[in-house]
């Protein structure tokens, strides 16, 4: 079966999105606790790390420069993406990050065992549920035994917002008839539930789960830069939903309008939750008992 070449619902190359990306990077790590917060979680001095569709690869960039004797891959579908990510990088002055162009949804151009760790944050904006399986199995051979695969994924926020939540759930039901989405109903994205038995299916040991949640209502920290962050994505997603037919251009931008005057309201309260699920690779001995 052909794996469609590009299935991200917004255009990656958007300027707006390539802005809204490199920031929803520094929030999510700092809501998180860290670039690696788990417990049981230890980068080697002198690892090598490899980030799946790392877009302008915000979370490689500072890993890199938080560990300058490991080395860093990041890999991404867009090559106007991976050009900024470079670019990023020589600004920078970082040297142990590399970018290449790569669809994760296919065989990667690694060698068996190349890795220590692979980290992948929301993919789930353009996973198919049938490639998740393959691209687990891929990652299960990219690292070392004792290596660890570190997922983060998200069924999206909840909110006290009528208008937000009617348009959460459009964004929702276009993921299911576009067929990347889990949920047998199109209310949520369905990939928290079942991505903790896919790593396991995968071969890998010792999995966890860790949840992050963020508060980002009215006169929270968090509020403004979880606020921007949706506020774009849900403006940039327009097209995608008037292609899948739920509502049209004119309905979207009112519910839109309204949904961003809503969000801004005194009494507003979001909450924004994530689960990261990390296994091990086990060594030979270990696979075979």
């Amino acid at each position: 079966m052909t794996t469609p070449s590009n299935t991200y619902p917004i255009d990656p190359e958007h300027a707006g999105e390539l802005a809204r990306l490199m920031q929803q990077d520094r929030l999510l790590t700092e809501a998180m606790g860290g670039l690696l917060p788990e417990e049981g979680i230890s980068l080697p001095e002198t690892g090598r790390v490899l980030d799946l569709a790392c877009g302008p690869g915000g979370w490689a960039l500072e890993l890199a420069f938080r560990f300058p004797k490991a080395e860093v891959f990041g890999v991404d579908i867009s090559p106007q993406v991976i050009e900024y990510a470079r670019a990023q990088a020589w600004s920078r002055g970082l040297e142990n990050v590399h970018f290449q162009v790569m669809n994760v949804m296919e065989p990667l151009s690694f060698p068996d065992g190349s890795f220590d760790l692979i980290n992948g944050r929301l993919l789930c904006g353009f996973m198919l549920p049938s490639v998740w399986p393959r691209l687990l199995q891929e990652c299960f051979r990219l690292l070392r035994p004792g290596g660890v695969l570190r997922l983060t994924e998200t069924e999206g926020p909840l909110t006290s917002s009528a208008a937000t939540e009617r348009y959460l759930h459009l964004i929702w039901r276009a993921l299911q008839q576009a067929g990347q989405s889990f949920s047998p109903d199109g209310r949520h994205i369905g990939i928290t539930p079942v991505l903790p038995r896919l790593v396991r299916k995968a071969g890998f040991r010792e999995v966890h789960l860790r949840a992050t949640a963020i508060d980002w209502s009215m006169g929270t920290d968090m509020h403004y830069p979880v606020f921007k962050d949706h506020l774009i994505a849900m403006d940039l997603l327009q097209p995608f939903l008037v292609k899948m037919q739920l509502a049209s251009k004119e309905e979207l931008e009112r519910l839109y309008q309204q949904a961003l005057a809503e969000m801004q309201q005194e009494d507003f309260c979001a909450i924004w939750t994530l689960i990261t699920v990390w296994g091990c690779k086990p060594a030979p001995e270990t696979a075979e008992k």
